[in-house]
């Protein structure tokens, strides 16, 4: 008798759990606003740490935005397909023309024109990174007359920083190989990022040093507008599920970044 009420129990459990299973996964309007080519496009840009970071010997792939754009192609039971940019404006002209179905982004007055967000997922410091026998020692040293900060057009420190920085020049390039190079030969002295880029950088760069920057950049996940009520939902849902349930920050420790943490639960309204 034991016996029969265990497997009518564990019967009961496992009907349970194919309930919420049931219950939790997409719709077919859902999946196909979200992956409108039968495939989940996730934009990735290549100099963001993190977003993408490629192990040079394997080719394995890993960032925040990589790992929660491959996780919720998992949960839409689409294929995942990155789709890689080396210049950050492509990447946001992308959005309105339709190449990809999710980023991860901080929101702004622009970006908000033409894609909808998420609460934010994760807040990245952003940093300074100066070359060897820089005399600038510290963030106050860089906002003067004369000085030349160099940062990729339209990403969150040129967004930032063109508002903030009231005596320095800001110089836009299209991406981080350009800044870099401009930052070498000594037209300009500056070079502002997100936090992880510039350290990643700087252990290429004997004698360059970093230095904390003003300003954060709040990452969020973005979808072009139109795609849907439903869809909207169920991103908000996503990203507030991967942070409770720690999918945020294993991705954060996967990549191993510095300057980055999770950021706060949306409250439920």
């Amino acid at each position: 008798m034991k016996t029969i009420h265990a497997l009518a129990a564990a019967m009961s459990a496992l009907l349970i759990a194919a309930c919420g299973t049931l219950r939790d996964a997409p719709v077919a309007e859902v999946r196909q606003a979200f992956a409108p080519t039968g495939k989940l496009r996730v934009a990735l840009f290549a100099s963001n740490a993190v977003h993408v970071v490629k192990d040079p010997a394997t080719g394995e792939m890993k960032g925040v935005a990589h790992d929660l754009g491959r996780e919720l192609a998992a949960r839409l039971d689409v294929p995942f397909e990155p789709v890689m940019y080396s210049e950050f404006s492509s990447l946001l002209d992308g959005g309105k023309t339709g190449s990809w179905d999710v980023a991860f982004l901080g929101s702004t007055a622009e970006r908000s024109g033409f894609l909808d967000f998420t609460a934010s997922h994760v807040s990245t410091e952003l940093g300074y990174l100066v070359p060897a026998g820089s005399r600038i020692s510290g963030p106050g040293d860089v906002d003067h007359a004369g000085v030349r900060v160099v940062a990729v057009a339209r990403g969150t420190p040129d967004v930032y920083l063109t508002s903030a920085l009231k005596g320095a020049t800001m110089v836009r390039v299209s991406g981080v190989p350009p800044a870099l190079e401009l930052l070498k030969s000594g037209k300009a002295e500056v070079f502002a990022a997100l936090k992880p880029v510039v350290l990643g950088l700087a252990a290429k760069m004997p004698g360059s040093r970093v230095i904390d920057a003003p300003g954060s950049d709040d990452a969020a996940m973005a979808m072009p507008k139109g795609r849907g009520a439903a869809a909207a939902a169920y991103a908000r849902k996503f990203i507030e599920d991967a942070k409770a349930e720690g999918l945020v920050k294993a991705a954060i420790e996967r990549a191993a970044l510095r300057g980055v943490v999770v950021a706060s639960r949306e409250r439920a309204k």
